[in-house]
């Protein structure tokens, strides 16, 4: 059974960080490209990062070049998001994608409040 549980989020202050992390299990986790894409109350899910299967090819969305950091870990089956000098607009539930031609897998999500 394929499975990504994403862990990490929470409450933090403006200009605070938090680090995301996805543990994939149940498929050959070096061929996946990997994505985090985030969805707020009563807006459209967004990309914010992925991360080619190699640790290659990494790409940000515009809004958060700069501050946030894709990364994986192979070995572990792990990739994650490093998130500095977080905004309010960054609030949303955040999501694990796993890619390899032409399947999709999702997590669940994890909450991330950036709130004083």
């Amino acid at each position: 059974q394929v499975q990504l549980v994403e862990s990490g989020g929470g409450l933090v202050q403006p200009g605070g960080s938090l680090r995301l992390s996805c543990a994939a299990s149940g498929l050959t986790f070096s061929r996946y490209t990997m994505r985090w894409y985030r969805q707020a109350p009563g807006k459209e899910r967004e990309l914010v990062a992925a991360i080619g299967s190699a640790g290659d090819s990494i790409n940000y969305a515009d809004s958060v070049k700069g501050r946030f950091t894709i990364s994986r870990d192979n070995a572990k089956n792990t990739v994650y998001l490093q998130m500095n000098s977080l905004k309010p607009e960054d609030t949303a539930r955040y999501y694990c994608n796993a890619e390899y031609f032409p399947v999709k897998y999702w997590g669940k999500g994890t909450l991330v409040t950036v709130s004083s």
